[in-house]
């Protein structure tokens, strides 16, 4: 079977959010269940594509010249990099002052005429697109393959101007939105099948309120709609052979946990008084709700826990962390993103907190489990579906469930893990964690059997 997958980021090549993380392990999973994926990404002038394979597209003058350079990337594998005017950039999305490009939409239509011209060229048995960045590619193709469409986040779907509808194609009447055009609501309108990123958030997402606008779109495709829980890439995340550990460890051997921790507690400033390490490593948006946390930090004092959290992004978020932080003997933050403190954070933390005001799946409640770490999240998307409540299920729960994604409702959950933990009694329930499956093998083989039926 041959796919083409077409995607604006891919980790680690261009690297942003979950949906870089998600098509690389999707993409890596596929391919080594025999599927024949031809990747395609923007080239966003990060790889050198010297003497690579050239491909000249045939797409309208507007979106021209665009070709792709096929290469192999020593670990995303073969990629099939995407040339038209605008793309190169040192961010997918972002100008250095945080600020979004200006152009950004014109440069994702003009991507996604190049994955049609190319579908025309190569005629895959299945087309497989990813967020609003694809979504007219359906727009340029009469007669296109069996398509899938995968809803990673529903927040961001390219509105543009209706200006847009006389150039992106045939089936552009699909794409207009309120006068304007809206580049997820016609892809989610003509492909065969949409897949959200985890069971839960397929029915949020039908839900008034739930779909950011486009639950009635979404709720028009009827069964057409599903989802699929993503994994995470357990070569990576791996407590037992991971790089960035002081000590290694395992559901067998949970020893090197604590050797982390000391390390961790060490790493962040905090004195080990024996109370229990929470932990988020995170970005700083509103998606995540890490403010929902301040009242909860202020009050560190009257509560036997530390807190330690890594992230970037609101610079006003950032600033209010760092200054309790720098008043708090029991709080630590750091601004920004560093990969070895991510490992060790995961490692060496008792909990792992995850308040998101909407998550269609997350990936980091897995990866703390990969290591041991005990969730708190709030039910909400791949939350619920990766994360039942220790309290409500005894013998299968993984966590510990905040009753809303609200202040009060996220510090009750922290208080009633520091009561059900206080004395740190974790070594079963770290070992529950730690054994299950959460790489993208399972995942894969769901899309499998979905392009099989539209195939």
């Amino acid at each position: 079977m041959r796919v083409v997958f077409a995607t604006a980021e891919l980790s680690p090549v261009a690297a942003v959010g979950g949906l870089a993380a998600a098509a690389a392990g999707l993409v890596g999973a596929l391919r080594r269940s025999g599927a024949d994926v031809e990747l395609l990404l923007p080239d966003y002038g990060t790889i050198d594509t010297t003497g690579s394979e050239v491909i000249e597209l045939d797409v309208p003058q507007w979106a021209g010249p665009a070709s792709i350079h096929v290469v192999e990337h020593p670990v995303a594998g073969r990629i099939h990099l995407v040339s038209c005017p605008g793309l190169a950039r040192s961010h997918p999305y972002l100008q250095p002052d945080g600020q979004g490009w200006l152009d950004n939409i014109d440069r994702f239509l003009r991507f996604s005429q190049a994955v049609a011209a190319w579908v025309l060229l190569s005629k895959p048995d299945v087309l497989h697109l990813n967020d609003w960045h694809t979504g007219t590619v359906l727009a340029a193709l009469d007669d296109p393959p069996p398509t899938v469409l995968s809803l990673h986040n529903l927040a961001h779907q390219g509105h543009g101007p209706g200006s847009w509808l006389a150039s992106i194609g045939s089936r552009a009447e699909h794409f207009e939105w309120w006068g304007g055009i809206n580049q997820l609501s016609g892809a989610i309108a003509l492909a065969d099948r949409i897949v959200a990123v985890s069971p839960h958030h397929a029915d949020e997402i039908r839900r008034p309120g739930g779909g950011f606008g486009l639950d009635a779109a979404v709720r028009a495709r009827g069964d057409a709609v599903t989802g699929i829980l993503n994994g995470i890439d357990t070569t990576v995340w791996n407590p037992a052979d991971d790089a960035f550990l002081p000590a290694a460890f395992s559901s067998g051997d949970l020893g090197g946990k604590d050797r982390c921790r000391d390390t961790l507690l060490g790493r962040l400033g905090l004195s080990d008084d024996g109370s229990l390490l929470a932990v988020a490593v995170t970005r700083l948006t509103d998606q995540k709700g890490i403010d929902l946390m301040v009242p909860t930090l202020e009050l560190l004092d009257d509560l036997p826990l530390n807190v330690g959290i890594l992230g970037a992004g609101d610079a006003d978020l950032a600033a209010q962390l760092a200054e309790i932080a720098g008043r708090s003997e029991r709080f630590a933050f750091i601004d920004g993103y560093d990969e070895a403190l991510s490992h060790l954070m995961f490692a060496g933390a008792d909990l792992f907190v995850m308040p998101s005001r909407f998550e269609p799946c997350g990936l980091t409640q897995m990866q703390a489990m990969r290591y041991g770490t005990i969730p708190v999240v709030t039910p909400v998307g791949g939350l619920v579906d990766t994360v039942p409540d220790l309290d409500r299920e005894p013998r299968t729960g993984r966590g510990v469930v905040a009753r809303a994604a609200e202040p009060v409702a996220i510090a009750s959950a922290l208080h009633r893990a520091v009561r059900r933990f206080g004395q740190r009694r974790l070594t079963t329930i770290r070992r529950r964690l730690m054994t299950i499956d959460w790489s993208w093998d399972a995942p894969a083989a769901e899309y499998r059997r979905i392009y099989d039926q539209i195939s």
